[in-house]
């Protein structure tokens, strides 16, 4: 078969890529079909994206973690503002489960974020729950109440006398204001908002606390792991 240039129509040579007369480059084929068809190679890996969560796995990460944490972060525990570094610790290590489930290396610090902020939601959530539950079974069934509306009294109590003071600092004194505000607090409603809006407070902030967690965890695991380019 002979080969013409394009341009000129001179013979070319076929081993040649450009004309000799012209000097044009040519673009020499095969008229063979089956010689120009490269086998296609199967691409079987996942390319996985580290800025997206899995849920399912997450999930499961997130329960196993939130379980022991929700109920150390609870009031029988005891364990006070202890329960907010356990909440630290408990999404750090969420993170870590997940990404090894996934059999990935490392995620985005905001992947690890989401997914510390579900177990402080979980963990929060249990940990409102079995206070709430114990509050309950001290006053009702253990016959409580005496103890704790007594403790209760004397922190409104001092919590009164000390407004009074900063009151009569400030030259400012409505003794009725305050006498309204002291009986809205014995009260068993004052009591049950104050005791409620304290401990979801406190709930609030493990939920913040298990955000960051998750996000230094998943910070953690970029830097160890994370391949260099």
């Amino acid at each position: 078969m002979e080969i013409t240039c394009s341009r000129c129509h001179q013979p070319v040579d076929a081993d040649s890529c450009y004309c000799p007369a012209c000097g044009l480059p040519q673009l020499v084929y095969s008229s063979d079909a089956n010689a120009g068809q490269v086998p296609q190679e199967k691409w079987t890996g996942a390319i996985a994206d580290a800025s997206v969560v899995e849920w399912r796995p997450a999930l499961r990460a997130a329960i196993l973690m939130a379980l022991p944490a929700g109920l150390l972060s609870s009031e029988v525990s005891r364990a006070g503002l202890l329960g907010l570094f356990w909440m630290i610790a408990a999404a750090a290590w969420a993170v870590t489960l997940y990404t090894r489930s996934q059999r990935s290396a490392w995620i985005t610090v905001g992947a690890g974020a989401r997914i510390g902020l579900v177990t402080g939601l979980l963990a929060a959530t249990l940990a409102f729950s079995v206070t709430g539950i114990a509050l309950f079974l001290e006053r009702f069934v253990f016959h409580q109440s005496a103890t704790i509306d007594g403790e209760w009294r004397a922190f409104v109590d001092a919590v009164f006398r000390m407004s009074q003071q900063m009151q009569a600092q400030m030259g400012f004194q409505d003794q009725g204001q305050a006498l309204a505000q002291k009986n809205l607090m014995l009260s068993p409603e004052g009591h049950a908002g104050w005791v409620a809006f304290s401990i979801a407070g406190r709930e609030a902030f493990m939920v913040l606390f298990a955000a960051a967690g998750g996000a230094v965890g998943a910070r953690l695991l970029a830097r160890l792991k994370r391949p260099q380019a």
